[in-house]
């Protein structure tokens, strides 16, 4: 569907129509992805009792572009995009760059949200120079770059679970692809785009303190990108916040631990909703 907003946003709604009367979960994707990363999540909980709405962020595959180029601007554009879907009552979901989106979106509308996720966040969610300067300069060198620190053992990415979860199947692959398709919309280059947005935040502190609401942490253990600790400062200042931390797991921990990132929102979801739901 698409957000009655303008410029439009597109949301993908778990193959269920969109019911704003019913609590709502809204997932918002990392630098240079799209809906599509969140697809096991999305689907599950739209046929379990929840309204999904899983956005390709503006200047990404369906939304058009261009990318915004800060954190806020893109909150900016996903709140007025919520507040116009007429939901009710939000849980949001975010991974790595998402994260702090969601973040920045529940300041905007923290009357609506009833929880914030966070999953492989960072703040300070620093980028490595060589990363940034690979972005602009050498995009194809700084996929390959993302795409290993992205997946636990990643020296074995080719060979074993959980970058290989069955035969004619690589979430380093699927990944890679997925990337390449998005890699330019609306004349700007998304990549160093959402990189140099993320590291450029510096509003991660001033909004969790402002969250009036519980937090969600899923932290992947082999995290190399968003390594578990740098979600601490986070932490410390949020008055309610749950810590899973999922062993094994890298980066991309929807792809390579689909189930503990879906039981661990499920069971999330059940307790900010009650009021809601009971």
């Amino acid at each position: 569907m698409d957000l009655l907003s303008a410029p439009r946003l597109y949301a993908y709604t778990g193959g269920r129509p969109f019911d704003p009367a019913k609590p709502t979960i809204v997932f918002l994707h990392g630098a240079q992805h799209d809906h599509s990363v969140w697809i096991l999540q999305s689907r599950y909980l739209a046929h379990h009792g929840f309204s999904v709405l899983a956005l390709d962020l503006p200047g990404h595959m369906r939304s058009p572009g261009p990318a915004p180029t800060s954190i806020e601007a893109i909150a900016d554009r996903v709140a007025t995009g919520l507040t116009a879907s007429g939901a009710r009552r939000l849980l949001l979901v975010g991974q790595s760059m998402g994260s702090l989106l969601a973040l920045e979106v529940a300041r905007r509308l923290n009357g609506l949200v009833a929880g914030v996720a966070m999953i492989a966040v960072a703040f300070p969610m620093r980028v490595s120079d060589a990363l940034l300067g690979a972005t602009r300069d050498d995009p194809s060198t700084a996929l390959d770059m993302i795409n290993v620190w992205s997946h636990s053992s990643a020296t074995a990415a080719f060979e074993r679970k959980p970058c290989n979860p069955g035969p004619g199947f690589s979430n380093v692959w699927q990944n890679l692809r997925l990337m390449q398709r998005i890699a330019q919309r609306d004349g700007r280059a998304v990549l160093p785009t959402d990189f140099a947005a993320c590291n450029a935040y510096t509003g991660g502190l001033d909004a969790a303190r402002a969250l009036r609401c519980p937090a969600l942490f899923i932290l992947g253990e082999l995290d190399t990108m968003t390594p578990p600790r740098s979600a601490q400062s986070l932490i410390e200042v949020l008055a309610d916040a749950t810590v899973v931390r999922v062993a094994g797991g890298g980066h991309s921990l929807m792809a390579e631990r689909p189930d503990e990132v879906l039981f661990a929102l499920k069971t999330f979801a059940a307790r900010v909703f009650v009021p809601a739901t009971a």
